[in-house]
């Protein structure tokens, strides 16, 4: 999982993360009260390099506040978690 650019962002941040090997994938922004805001992968991904460009939407399609929220990827047993800002 690598870092979000740009950082603080408005209106929209790149979020990339490798995968070394088949499995399966779930990529999530949280809230910093730890409630899921938007899921932004989930199920079975190849080997390979990803990019997501999130809108700062939540699951609904509603923007969210500025703040600070985290991003949380798990692949298999692998699991990071980064800090991200959106600035409105």
């Amino acid at each position: 999982l690598h870092d979000n650019y740009p950082n603080p962002f408005n209106p929209i941040t790149n979020i990339n993360y490798d995968i070394p090997e088949a499995s399966n994938v779930s990529l999530a922004v949280y809230n910093i009260m730890g409630q899921k805001v938007r899921t932004l992968a989930q199920g079975a991904h190849e080997p390979g390099r990803y990019r997501i460009v999130w809108d700062a939407t939540n699951d609904l399609g509603e923007g969210l506040s500025s703040g600070m929220y985290v991003y949380r990827i798990q692949a298999g047993d692998f699991v990071s978690v980064k800090k991200l800002i959106l600035m409105k």
